[in-house]
């Protein structure tokens, strides 16, 4: 198969095309002809050596990937509702930029009716995230406030698009006028431009001083005072990246006094039952919204991944300029 692998740490340049074997199911797994990848910010991480593969996975990055059942686990398969045919879309936890590509059958969803295999693919790496973080561990209930640090980006636009379809104000931040826009267009309430405003500032003025009940964050760092500042009672920070720093001062006073809740948590090193725990909910709970049209693929480009210089390299240039609005796929 062809595939895209890291030739050494480096710029996007690194990203070649290459000739691997194919993989093979193994128990309870199955095997996927892949039609299309998402493109995310750990895989920008992974080529830079910032982002250990975890024991066990490929060392090809892609994290999500979308296309046709050509193999697997008879049993598993059954179980799960699948057949060979069928397509679907897989959290992976590496090997996604290639065109065959095996998933655990617990952590794959069909493709939702009326969605191409290009736009399923922009479905597991951030829906798994967001559902698990704001809706698990942030307990974002509805008629609360949910606060997005980066709401344009392929994370930002899929809590703000959840968020309101299951009944939170959303408040996004984003770093232009333009992206503040685009966050209004997805259907946030609110939208702060942090270049030129004081986020926790406007996020108190905006709920009158109440604070927020749910803070998404990306950044961590400098932003967690500010954040703790502008958290309601009994408020919840959930940190799913540190693009900021990891070091953070606290006002513990405040955490005290409030009754404030800070958590976090990556993904990618998480087993197969917990992560195939996450699709059950998604399954229940979002493919409905997916399928009724109340939750829509955003995709800012797509790129084939063949060609020089390779899909995948302008596709990492583009995540690493921060222009993007949405999600950035490969093609196969």
């Amino acid at each position: 198969m062809k595939a895209i692998e890291i030739t050494s740490f480096g710029a996007p340049e690194v990203l070649r095309m290459v000739e691997r074997p194919a993989p093979v199911a193994g128990a309870g797994e199955l095997l996927i002809r892949v039609a299309a990848s998402g493109v995310n910010r750990p895989d920008v991480l992974q080529r830079t050596g910032n982002y250990p593969v975890p024991p066990g996975a490929s060392d090809l990055p892609g994290l999500e990937v979308a296309g046709e059942i050509v193999a697997g686990d008879d049993k598993a398969l059954a179980e799960a509702g699948f057949k060979i045919g069928d397509h679907v879309c897989a959290l992976v936890a590496g090997g996604g930029y290639a065109e065959l590509c095996v998933a655990p059958v617990a952590q794959c969803l069909p493709v939702p009716k009326g969605w191409s295999d290009v736009e399923a693919a922009t479905l597991p790496e951030t829906f798994f995230t967001v559902w698990s973080n704001v809706f698990e561990r942030g307990r974002l209930q509805k008629g609360e406030t949910l606060l997005i640090q980066g709401g344009t980006s392929g994370i930002g636009v899929t809590a703000i698009q959840l968020g309101k379809a299951l009944g939170a104000t959303v408040i996004a931040t984003a770093g232009s006028d333009d992206k503040c826009e685009a966050c209004l267009k997805l259907g946030a309430d609110h939208a702060i431009n942090y270049k030129t405003a004081d986020f926790a500032e406007e996020a108190k003025r905006l709920t009158g001083g109440k604070g927020v009940d749910v803070i998404l964050d990306m950044v961590a760092g400098g932003y967690v005072a500010r954040e703790i500042d502008c958290l309601a009672e009994d408020g919840r920070l959930v940190i799913i990246a540190v693009q900021g720093g990891v070091k953070a001062e606290v006002n513990a006073g405040l955490v005290l006094r409030r009754r404030l809740t800070i958590t976090g948590s990556t993904l990618r090193p998480r087993p197969v039952a917990f992560k195939g725990a996450i699709a059950k909910a998604l399954r229940e709970r979002v493919w409905p919204l997916l399928e009724s049209g109340a939750v829509k693929p955003i995709i800012h480009s797509r790129y084939a991944a063949a060609g020089e210089p390779s899909g995948a390299a302008q596709a990492h240039v583009l995540m690493e300029s921060n222009q993007h609005i949405g999600k950035i796929v490969l093609t196969w």
